[in-house]
C-alpha cells in the first residue's frame, strides 16, 4: 500500500510541475510514506510538502493544499486530509483494509514476501567460529540473528547465499591438534603436562580417544621426545604463549607432514562435523562452508595482493610487505606478507574478500561478534584497496549474550572448557524460546537471557504467548468440528464485511502491515522488527479472541470471524519462520 500512496504522490507533483503550479525542473525529493502513530491521524503519512517548501519558497501547508488537490482519486484511499506542519495523511478506504484477508488466502506462505529476483545476490556470512570445539551461547545468538538476516533478505527478493568461513588454517587449529595429540598420548598411557593454553573441554578426550581407534601406537612418542628442550610454560614461571608455539612445532617434527596431518583433521573433522550437526538442530542451515585453506590454493589471496600491488598500495619496511591502509580510513597500515614470506590473517582477509565478488556476488554482509569491531574500517580500506565499493560490504556486529539462571549469571570460559553450549541451551530452553530469545533486542544491544521466562509457560514469555496464539486458532478450528459446524473460505471472504467490531478493525490492521515490517526489517537488517510486530499480532489476536464470540450461529458471520483468524494463523506462521520458530497447532 505504501508504493500505491507514493505512486499518487508522484503523480500529483508530476502533474502540477505540467500545469506551472510548481517549477519543471524541480526534483522530486526523497520523501516517505510512512504508518502514522496513531489511528487518528489516518493511516499513513508524508512528510513530501515539508522537504518542497524550501526548493519551491511555499510555506509547507500551502503545498500541502496544492498536492492534495492534484492528487488523484484512488479507490484505495476514503480521506486525505493535512495534519501539523504539513503532513499529509491518508486514510484507507475500509474495503482497501479488507481486501488484506483475500490477499492472506490468495498468497499463503508468500504473503509479505517479495517478488522473487526482484533484490541483489547477496552472500550473507555467520557463525564462522574456529572449529576448534563445541559451539557455545555466544556463537548462537550470531546464528540466530545471521539465519534471520538471511531469511529476511530472501523475503525481500534478494538472491541469498548463507555462508559459514571455516578457519582451518590457522594458529588456534594448531594449539587444538596438540591439544587432541597429548590426549591421545595420555590415553595410551604416556602422561605429558598438558600445557596452560591448550584445550581443556572433554571433547578433546573424545577426539583423541577417536584418533586412537584408528591410529593405533603409530602416533606416540615417550614424554621426553616431545618435551626435552621447550620452553617453560606459564605455570612453570615462563611464557603460555612461547610453551604451545614451541609444542606444536615439536609435534610437526616429531610427525611429519603426513602425522601432524592426521592428528589436525582428526580435530578439525569432529568440530566441523560437530558444528554442522549443532546448527542443523538449531534450525541453521548453510549453503556453503568455505575453507580457509582454499584461499591459497584457488589463488585468491596473491590475486588480492597483486591487484594491490598493481594500484600502488603497498611498500616495503623492515623486510615485510605492507598495505598502505591508512590512505583509506584505517587506523594504521597492515602487513600482508611477513618477512619470512609468510603471509598474515590480514592477507587472508583480502583474498577471502575478493573471492566472494569473484565468486559474482553484489553485496557481502558479515555477521562478526562485538569485539571484531576494528574489523569494519579494516574491510572498508581493503575493498577500496581492491577497487570494490565499500558501499557494497556491511558488518553487522553482534553484542554479546549473558545467561542468567534463577537471577544469577552464568560463568563462561571457552578455553578452560566450562562453557554452556549451544546444544545444553537447546536442550534446556527448547529450539524455538532460543532462537526467538536472541533476536528479540537489536544485534547491537547487549542481551540478558533470562533461561527461566524463555522456559516459562505464561503469557509474559513472548514465543509462547505467540505460539499459543497461533495453537488456538486450530484449537478453534477443532470445536467447530466437535459441534458439526462449518467453514467456508469463498464465504469468509464475501462476509468480511461484517467485521466491524474494533477488536476485529484492529486486528485485520495488523495483518495488512506485515508486509511492510518485513521489508523494513530486511532493509535495516533488524529482525527484532518482526519479533516485536508477531508480539503485537498476537495481542490483538487474543484481545479479538476474548472479546468477540467466534462460533456463532450467524453463518455469515461465523465465517467472516473464522476466515479473520484463519488469516492471523497464517501470518503468525510466516512471521515466525523468518525466526526459525516453529508454529505448533497444540500447546
Amino acid at each position: 500500500m505504501k508504493d500505491h500512496l507514493r505512486e499518487l504522490v508522484a503523480q500529483a507533483l508530476l502533474d502540477l510541475r505540467r500545469h506551472g503550479r510548481l517549477p519543471q525542473d524541480l526534483p522530486t525529493p526523497a520523501f516517505v510514506v510512512e504508518r502514522t502513530k496513531s489511528r487518528e491521524h489516518g493511516d499513513y503519512a508524508s512528510n513530501v510538502a515539508m522537504l518542497l517548501a524550501k526548493p519551491t519558497g511555499m510555506k509547507p501547508r500551502e503545498l500541502a493544499d496544492l498536492l492534495v488537490a492534484a492528487l488523484p482519486a484512488s479507490q484505495h484511499v476514503e480521506k486525505v486530509a493535512i495534519a501539523g506542519p504539513g503532513f499529509i495523511n491518508f486514510t484507507l478506504a475500509r474495503g482497501c483494509r479488507l481486501g488484506t484477508i483475500r490477499r492472506v488466502f490468495e498468497l499463503g506462505k508468500d504473503y509479505g514476501r517479495a517478488p522473487e529476483g526482484s533484490g541483489e545476490s547477496v552472500t550473507v556470512e555467520f557463525v564462522s567460529a574456529n572449529p576448534n570445539g563445541p559451539l557455545h551461547v555466544g556463537h548462537g545468538r550470531g546464528a540466530a540473528y545471521g539465519a534471520s538476516v538471511a531469511s529476511l533478505l530472501d523475503a525481500a527478493g534478494h538472491k541469498v547465499q548463507r555462508e559459514y568461513y571455516v578457519n582451518d588454517a590457522g594458529r588456534q587449529m594448531d594449539i587444538l591438534a596438540v591439544s587432541v595429540w597429548l590426549r591421545y598420548h595420555e590415553l595410551g598411557g604416556v602422561n605429558i603436562r598438558f600445557p596452560d593454553n591448550g584445550y581443556k573441554g572433554e571433547y578433546v578426550v573424545d577426539i583423541a580417544r577417536g584418533l586412537r581407534a584408528k591410529a593405533g601406537d603409530g602416533l606416540r612418542h615417550s614424554a621426553i621426545e616431545v618435551t626435552d628442550g621447550l620452553p617453560p610454560d606459564e605455570g612453570q614461571g615462563g611464557d603460555k604463549e612461547s610453551h604451545v608455539d614451541a609444542l606444536i612445532a615439536r609435534a610437526k617434527q616429531l610427525l611429519g607432514e603426513a602425522g601432524y596431518r592426521q592428528v589436525f583433521e582428526a580435530g578439525l573433522s569432529w568440530c566441523l562435523g560437530d558444528i554442522r550437526e549443532d546448527l542443523a538442530g538449531f534450525g541453521v542451515n548453510h549453503d556453503n562452508f568455505f575453507s580457509e585453506r582454499s584461499l591459497m590454493t584457488e589463488g585468491y589471496v596473491d590475486r588480492a595482493i597483486k591487484t594491490l600491488e598493481e594500484q600502488g598500495h603497498l611498500f616495503e619496511q623492515d623486510g615485510a610487505l605492507w598495505f598502505r591502509a591508512t590512505a583509506f580510513g584505517d587506523d594504521k597500515d597492515r602487513v600482508v606478507r611477513r618477512e619470512n614470506g609468510v603471509t598474515t590473517y590480514f592477507a587472508s582477509d583480502l583474498g577471502y574478500l575478493l573471492s566472494k565478488f569473484e565468486r559474482g556476488f553484489e553485496r557481502a554482509i558479515y555477521i562478526f561478534g562485538a569485539d571484531h569491531h576494528g574489523y569494519v574500517a579494516r574491510l572498508k580500506a581493503a575493498a577500496q584497496g581492491l577497487g570494490l565499493d565499500p558501499a557494497r560490504i556491511e558488518v553487522q556486529l553482534v553484542q554479546f549474550a549473558i545467561l542468567f539462571r534463577g537471577g544469577e549469571r552464568v560463568q563462561m570460559s571457552t578455553r578452560a572448557g566450562s562453557f554452556v553450549t549451544l546444544r545444553e541451551l537447546r536442550e534446556e530452553v527448547g529450539t524455538d524460546a532460543a532462537r526467538f530469545f536472541y533476536v528479540m533486542r537489536g544485534n547491537d544491544q547487549h542481551l540478558d537471557f533470562d533461561l527461566d521466562l524463555a522456559k516459562s509457560r505464561s503469557n509474559e514469555n513472548p514465543v509462547y504467548y505467540i505460539q499459543y496464539a497461533h495453537a488456538r486458532v486450530c484449537s478453534l478450528f477443532n470445536q467447530l468440528a466437535e459441534r458439526q459446524m462449518s467453514y467456508n473460505r469463498g464465504a469468509a471472504e464475501a462476509a468480511r464485511q461484517r467485521l466491524a467490531e474494533p477488536h476485529e478493525e484492529e486486528l485485520v490492521d495488523e495483518l495488512m502491515r506485515f508486509p511492510e515490517v518485513v521489508e523494513a526489517a530486511a532493509l535495516a537488517r533488524a529482525p527484532q522488527t518482526v519479533a516485536n510486530y508477531l508480539r503485537e499480532l498476537a495481542g490483538a489476536f487474543h484481545a479479538f479472541y476474548n472479546a468477540q464470540p467466534i462460533l456463532v450461529a450467524d453463518e455469515e458471520l461465523r465465517n467472516a470471524r473464522l476466515g479473520l483468524a484463519k488469516a492471523t494463523q497464517q501470518v503468525l506462521a510466516n512471521g515466525l519462520a523468518l525466526l526459525g520458530v516453529s508454529a505448533p497447532e497444540k500447546m
